[in-house]
């Protein structure tokens, strides 16, 4: 990951690691995955030029959802902009939320 995003990434990777001690990891079409064993992922995230963007799969279900609208029914987003400040405790709350339910299974 280029410039301020290697920071993002890793911030948001210690952030699962510790609301989600168990979390699983993968990399699907060059991206990270996280997921809970036997339940699927609840979390992806892609680097595009300017901004980093947060994939909730079951990002309807969680409580407030996540900013981001798709084109898919139960997916929600939040990008993160290069001078974004990250509001960590929302964050948490969502992947507490997002990694008790049941995720996408690929």
């Amino acid at each position: 990951m280029p410039g301020w995003k290697r920071e993002v990434g890793r911030k948001i990777d210690s952030l699962v690691e510790q609301v989600v001690p168990d979390v699983k990891r993968a990399v699907k079409w060059n991206s990270p995955f996280y997921g809970v064993e036997g339940q699927g992922w609840f979390l992806s995230f892609h680097v595009f030029s300017r901004y980093v963007k947060l994939t909730f799969f079951y990002g309807r279900s969680l409580k407030p959802m996540p900013p981001g609208e798709s084109k898919h029914k139960t997916v929600r987003y939040l990008d993160i902009h290069e001078d974004d400040e990250i509001d960590e405790a929302q964050l948490k709350k969502w992947l507490k939320q997002a990694a008790s339910i049941p995720g996408w299974l690929s």
